[in-house]
């Protein structure tokens, strides 16, 4: 769950920018998803500054775990999210089973980032 350091209640209203420093996502990215996922739809007020309620942080964190910690391509997360395999994500899950694809994606990424973090230490 992303942490927010805001005072703010649990179930506040964040801006794009508090749900980007919380999950480590960057702006530009989150408004891409938005455009990919149709159940992303943080509230838009005037002069569109979005607002993520918790249900859209969750989707948030739901949708990096599928594309950057399972490897999940966008249209397999996509189908991931709405319960219905397609043809691609159904091709990911016996690789992933096998501790191939997915899994050797995600473990790279996390050694990438132990080594990043190692770096700048």
């Amino acid at each position: 769950m992303a942490q927010f350091d805001d005072h703010k209640e649990e179930g506040a209203l964040r801006t794009i920018g508090e749900v980007a420093s919380a999950t480590g996502i960057k702006t530009h990215v989150l408004r891409y998803w938005e455009q990919q996922f149709p159940q992303l739809k943080p509230l838009k007020r005037s002069g569109g500054r979005r607002y993520y309620r918790a249900e859209d942080v969750a989707l948030v964190e739901r949708i990096d775990r599928l594309v950057n910690r399972e490897g999940y391509t966008l249209k397999g997360a996509k189908a991931a999210l709405r319960g219905v395999p397609d043809s691609q994500a159904a091709a990911q899950e016996p690789a992933r089973e096998a501790g191939l694809g997915g899994d050797v994606l995600a473990k790279l990424k996390a050694i990438r980032a132990d080594l990043k973090a190692a770096i700048s230490a």
